[in-house]
């Protein structure tokens, strides 16, 4: 078979898009898929050419044409792909809600934005590549189902099952921004309560500061220096002092507190 030299440029390149195109009486369709393996999600490219009823399948590691058969072949060889792809994203959609009930069980998990940036970033990949092979592999299909003999049905399967797998993966980056979303409300629930720790410390010993302050002055004339009750007085000051600043304190806070605490019906 006499492959023009641009289509054969584009098979041999692996990095090339998911395309869809046509020569002098063959047809060329790349697909490049997602696949994970066991050093996690890979993309591997598929080339096929289709002459009438065969179809060849190009080999990266010889770097030729081999005949894979015919168009059924090529569907189970497809079919396959995609089953282990749905399989796969179901395994993310499942970590994706463990991950997501590890935050509404109240905890932070100190991996959380690891595991999150590492699921955004393969089903965020994932989606993207079977945007342009559900693309390409739609114009395949419309080219072919006019042929007599064609299984239209299976392959018009295969579509929805890449469409399956593209809409599985959007569904997996909403729910990922959602998540995000969730977690940064969390965290800076945690800040905001650390800030009002803080605030609460800084007005208890904002009082006992002062106090120490103005009688540690090394100066004549200070008040209580030759009373023999000078201490229990100097107390006593530094816990109104401390009554002064906490009460109004914490009933400004009692108040927004109750304002919007939810009110159930009795």
């Amino acid at each position: 078979m006499k492959i023009d030299a641009l289509l054969l440029e584009d098979i041999e390149n692996a990095s090339h898009p998911s395309e869809f195109e046509l020569g002098d009486g063959y047809a060329v369709l790349i697909l490049r898929l997602p696949e994970m393996t066991a050093e996690g999600l890979q993309i591997i490219s598929y080339a096929f050419v289709v002459e009438g009823d065969a179809c060849y399948r190009f080999n990266r590691n010889a770097k030729k044409l081999e005949a894979s058969g015919t168009l059924e072949d090529m569907h189970a060889f497809l079919d396959e792909k995609t089953e282990s792809l749905i399989k796969d994203m179901q395994r993310y959609h499942y970590d994706i809600e463990m991950l997501e009930e590890s935050l509404y069980e109240g905890s932070l998990p100190a991996a959380f934005m690891q595991r999150w940036l590492a699921y955004k970033k393969d089903v965020s990949l994932i989606h993207r590549l079977m945007f342009h092979a559900t693309l390409a592999f739609e114009l395949f299909l419309r080219h072919h189902r006019k042929r007599e003999g064609f299984r239209e049905l299976a392959y018009t399967d295969l579509l929805e099952h890449m469409e399956r797998i593209r809409d599985l993966a959007k569904a997996a980056i909403e729910k990922l921004d959602n998540l995000y979303d969730f977690y940064r409300a969390k965290v800076d629930e945690r800040m905001n309560r650390n800030m009002y720790l803080l605030t609460v410390i800084s007005a208890i010993f904002l009082p006992l500061t002062l106090v120490t302050g103005f009688f540690g002055m090394n100066t004549g004339g200070l008040p209580y220096t030759d009373d023999p009750a000078g201490t229990v007085k100097v107390v006593a000051l530094s816990l109104f002092l401390e009554l002064l600043f906490l009460v109004p304190f914490f009933m400004i806070n009692t108040r927004k507190i109750e304002k919007f605490r939810i009110k159930r019906p009795k």
